[in-house]
């Protein structure tokens, strides 16, 4: 099991699971789910090393090395920290 806390909310996941479910379960929004929009932005925290890597729709829509995009990530194994982007 992972673990993903999101603005200090811990929850356990499947490992390899897509963030979507939790984040979404936290009030990240989605316009588009397909990397496109850029609205479920998040900043990781810790435990970069611990999730996918990054796309080409990232790459281009993620300015800051910490951001992500939601619907483009998912959890390898252990834990990750994030916090929504406002």
């Amino acid at each position: 099991m992972a673990k993903v806390t999101i603005d200090g909310t811990e929850e356990e996941v499947q490992d390899g699971d897509s963030l979507n479910d939790v984040c979404e379960k936290h009030g990240v929004i989605f316009g588009c789910y397909a990397g496109v929009c850029g609205s479920c932005r998040i900043k990781v925290i810790e435990g970069a090393e611990n999730l996918s890597e990054k796309t080409s729709e990232e790459d281009q829509l993620c300015e800051a090395d910490n951001e992500r995009l939601a619907c483009q990530c998912n959890i390898k194994q252990g834990e990750v920290k994030l916090e929504k982007d406002d």
